[in-house]
């Protein structure tokens, strides 16, 4: 079996079977691809079904110099999946992987922001311009539904179900769930798409597709990073945020104010609470106060 090979039926059993996103698979076939150029550099060059556990092992250490320890460990991840895929298939018996460990990480916390922090990014917003009013409409999204940039930038008009107070979120791995939408931002989704969306000649492929660029079609990652930090340049913000910190305020406000911890999970479509439990410690006033309220002797 060539690399070549192997890599390609590996992709197919990641998009087929487990369902993964575009993204995840881009991810897992560049992982692939770096070992794949290590070991096509040796003499003799072993095959996907020869590798040992010493050559990878070499791999990842000349890796180590060039990398962060988290994108390290992200690959280390991507090829241990790969090669139990292998050994799944029959085409191995053993995983070169399996006594090669990930580096320790330091989990930082998620940035934030405060809602006066929100509020003043959102009056720097140029509503002159269609643009403008749907980057507010992006941006009143992304902090009142708690999404994935790549989850905002798939809605669909047909995933609103305004009636109902829900929106229809696509997540990872192509996983659907239902996150309520509250008035406020349901208020300016319906001012965009009726005074402006509306107006738009969409291109093929992006007529059900909810934010739309200069040309009708779909935005992409890039561009909503760009708004948000160009944004976040004209509001004065001395904080590095991304699309992600709007989904990290999201949960920390709502833990803030009472919400429970599980309803959090299911709204941001976390397969593992322990990934929801980030947010617990996120606040320190949030903790004095549970104290203060609930401790016998507070």
């Amino acid at each position: 079996m060539t690399w070549k090979t192997a890599l390609q039926d590996y992709l197919n059993y990641l998009r087929i079977e487990r369902g993964l996103s575009k993204n995840s698979i881009i991810n897992y076939q560049l992982d692939v691809q770096k070992l794949i150029a290590h070991a096509q550099a040796l003499s003799p060059s072993p095959s996907p079904l020869t590798i040992t556990e010493t050559q990878v092992r070499q791999f990842i250490y000349e890796l180590s110099k060039v990398i962060n320890s988290r994108s390290q460990a992200r690959v280390i991840s991507g090829l241990r999946s790969f090669f139990d895929y292998l050994i799944f298939e029959d085409y191995r018996e053993t995983n070169p992987m399996a006594l090669i460990d990930s580096p320790k990480l330091n989990r930082s916390l998620p940035q934030t922001l405060t809602v006066e922090e929100i509020d003043n990014l959102v009056t720097h917003i140029d509503l002159s311009t269609p643009q403008g009013e749907r980057n507010r409409c992006i941006i009143e999204t992304l902090y009142g539904c708690g999404l994935r940039v790549s989850e905002l930038i798939a809605l669909q008009l047909s995933d609103l179900f305004f009636d109902e107070g829900f929106i229809k979120i696509t997540g990872k791995g192509s996983k659907q769930r239902f996150v309520p939408v509250g008035g406020y931002t349901q208020r300016y989704l319906s001012l965009y798409i009726s005074e402006i969306r509306q107006h738009q000649n969409a291109q093929k492929g992006a007529e059900d597709i909810l934010f739309l660029n200069r040309r009708g079609r779909q935005l992409t990652r890039a561009m909503i990073f760009t708004i948000v930090r160009q944004l976040a340049k004209n509001s004065g913000l001395n904080k590095t945020i991304s699309p992600h910190t709007f989904r990290h305020s999201f949960a920390t406000h709502l833990l803030e104010n009472g919400a429970d911890l599980r309803a959090i999970q299911q709204m941001l479509g976390h397969e593992s609470i322990t990934t929801t439990e980030l947010y617990v410690h996120t606040s320190s006033k949030h903790l004095r106060q549970v104290i203060k309220t609930y401790h016998p002797r507070r």
